[in-house]
């Protein structure tokens, strides 16, 4: 597959460079061009000039910038976005660190799903930590990639790229559900703060239902 991950950060980079090993063609967009090139360079990606021009050459986008900047971003890549995947890997997370944003309303890729019409978005990725993004089989075990979506053909594309690197996909439901995936994620970052965790905790559920599982 062709895939712009927008974000050369942590997720961005470890996500890339499971892509990369699986033999994606991988390209990375951020704001720092620079950095891009550099993190490009040491994951065996190409490095985009801007979002927008990463994302009208992939098939499939991955958000992978902080949730303060996904509004931005989305604006940016809306006019080319209509038909893509897009997958949405951010937390809406409180600057302080004690919750979420969205609360009670509508989940962060419900609010980027407005913003981009006629993209195929996805919630996914959100659940696992960058340092088991990076490295799937770090834990000797093959971990979920929990997913929401609502578009069947986005479910086979993400369902297909996930086990691509290693991971076992399971569908949660629409992408409404994304407002679970969200809390989990929190829940396991919380967790890793009040314990001085590790940071490579991960979700693997036990005897998931069959129709879960497909594609």
């Amino acid at each position: 597959m062709k895939i712009a991950i927008l974000g050369a950060g942590s997720v961005g980079q470890s996500l890339g460079k499971s892509f990369v090993g699986a033999g994606h063609q991988v390209v990375l967009a951020g704001r720092d061009a620079a950095k891009t090139a550099e993190s490009a360079t040491a994951i065996g990606a190409t490095a985009a000039s801007s979002a927008a021009s990463a994302t009208a050459a992939s098939d499939v986008v991955v958000i992978a910038v902080p949730h303060g900047a996904a509004a931005g971003l989305a604006a940016e890549i809306a006019p080319v976005a209509a038909g893509k995947v897009v997958i949405d890997a951010t937390n809406p997370l409180r600057s302080d660190y004690t919750g979420l944003t969205t609360g009670d309303g509508p989940s962060a890729a419900e609010q980027l799903g407005a913003l981009l019409p006629g993209a195929l978005m996805v919630k996914a990725f959100n659940t696992i930590m960058a340092s088991n993004q990076g490295n799937p089989a770090a834990h000797g075990t093959t971990l979920d990639a929990l997913y929401a979506t609502d578009a069947a053909g986005a479910r086979s594309t993400f369902a297909a790229l996930a086990s691509s690197i290693g991971f076992r996909p399971l569908y949660i439901g629409p992408l409404a559900a994304a407002r679970e995936l969200e809390a989990m994620a929190w829940l396991i970052i919380r967790l890793q703060l009040i314990t001085n965790g590790s940071w490579n905790s991960a979700y693997v559920m036990v005897a998931p239902p069959e129709a879960a599982l497909a594609g």
